[in-house]
């Protein structure tokens, strides 16, 4: 069907207005998140972590962030999304400045646990602002864009991070902990900013015209009429909801797939030579996420332009775990990076058109419980991940054998949406029968 020229200006508007913002905070947000993989080169010799100690480190704020993720989406929804946003990027970045100043592994443990608490809800907060300006035939692509900050915040914080550990030691300051705090004052700034930028909702945005306002207004309002005419769900009903359960254990099994590889991928690249620098290995690392940031936005596009869902989410991961199998069976560098640059392109590849589904059947007050929730069950494979990786290190002298774990993890993601119904992951909005279809 072909667009007006009134609803291709609204969605231009809009898609400028928002997406390149919330993809520069995102990389900010991720950086901040995995920059301990980084530091972990220097850091772990200085402080004397074990590979046990830096797994529990890496994974403990996904259980913080796991707790205070639903409340924190909850809140979002009654107070506003700039505010609530901007609360968020302020205080995770004062955590992560102050990081800089650790002693011992307690200090990590606490700290990482407080950057959870701090850094709750801003994911799913994003996700959920997202259903609040795009219809469900854009989402895939628009969440793909936000997300495509991923590969992007490795690509640029890969080189950035190692060059200031091997460049930067001002007073007398090792060069991982300045990382930290020249790392962590980007995301208090940009708070500041999110705080005056950010437009909670369409009919605050001055930057419309009452005219697309209203065409905007009204496409999101039948969108979401048309999913509580079908659903009419109560809040308790999205916690029994067996499809909001079935979609966290698949983003669980995502997630640790995810951080899994990306926090000991510095290290397993550490590892190729003894002559490696730090900003050698993190040159190296871009390679694998410059394939999965492309590979990520056109697996999305292509999701929504056919407005399939099911096999679109199902396939990376499948991808995904071949590649997680064959880096564990390979010692060879370039085969290791190759094996690599599949897996980060398999798992990237799913984030689109898996958070499309939700907002097929959760109308806008249920996509605030039901997103946070699947994002909070399934942020609990950033725990899992990592430390299971560190535990099979310290116990075998190896990672390969964490490697199989996580490619069996990612087969068993792929296994939960493949045997999904198909009308359950189909966008309503991209076929003619639209109003129609009835999503059970």
């Amino acid at each position: 069907m072909q667009k007006s020229e009134l609803e291709e200006r609204t969605l231009k508007k809009v898609s400028r207005r928002i997406i390149p913002y919330i993809f520069v905070l995102y990389i900010i947000a991720f950086l901040d998140r995995v920059n301990i993989g980084y530091a972990a080169l220097d850091m772990n010799k200085a402080l004397g972590l074990t590979a046990t100690a830096m797994g529990l480190i890496s994974g403990i704020f996904f259980i913080s962030y796991f707790l205070f993720e639903v409340p924190s989406n909850m809140l979002m929804h009654r107070i506003g999304a700039r505010k609530w946003i901007g609360r968020i990027m302020i205080s995770w970045g004062i955590v992560v400045i102050i990081t800089a100043w650790v002693q011992n592994a307690n200090h990590l443990y606490i700290l990482r646990f407080i950057l959870g608490v701090a850094e709750a809800g801003f994911f799913p907060g994003v996700i959920l602002y997202i259903t609040y300006w795009f219809r469900g035939k854009e989402r895939a692509r628009a969440v793909a864009l936000f997300m495509a900050a991923l590969p992007v915040s490795n690509i640029i914080g890969a080189p950035l991070s190692t060059w200031i550990m091997d460049n930067i030691n001002w007073a007398g300051m090792e060069g991982w902990r300045w990382m930290f705090i020249l790392e962590g004052i980007p995301a208090v700034i940009l708070g500041i900013v999110t705080i005056f930028y950010l437009t909670d909702r369409p009919d605050q945005a001055k930057w419309l015209t009452k005219e697309e306002k209203e065409w905007l207004i009204s496409e999101l309002e039948n969108e979401n009429k048309r999913k509580t005419s079908n659903n009419n769900h109560k809040l308790k009903d999205i916690f029994a909801s067996t499809r909001v359960w079935r979609l966290s254990f698949i983003y669980l099994t995502l997630v640790t797939g995810l951080y899994g590889i990306g926090f000991w991928m510095p290290t397993i690249i550490k590892g190729f030579s003894d002559i490696l620098s730090n900003s050698q290995v993190g040159l190296i690392a871009m390679i694998p996420y410059i394939l999965g940031g492309i590979g990520m936005v056109l697996w999305a596009r292509n999701s929504d332009r056919t407005g399939e869902r099911k096999m679109h989410a199902a396939l990376p991961p499948l991808i995904g775990a071949i590649g997680l199998f064959g880096c564990g069976l390979t010692t060879n560098p370039v085969v290791s990076i190759v094996m690599m640059s599949i897996v980060t392109v398999g798992i990237y590849s799913i984030f689109g058109p898996f958070w499309a589904i939700p907002s097929l059947f959760l109308s806008e007050y249920e996509a605030a419980v039901g997103i946070a929730l699947i994002s909070s069950i399934g942020n609990l494979g950033g725990f899992i991940g990592p430390y299971v990786i560190g535990y099979v290190k310290d116990a075998t002298g190896s990672v390969e054998m964490g490697l199989y774990f996580l490619s069996l993890v990612l087969f068993i993601c792929f296994l939960l949406v493949f045997t999904i119904k198909k009308e359950h992951v189909t966008s309503p909005s991209i076929t003619l029968q639209a109003n129609k279809l009835n999503i059970k």
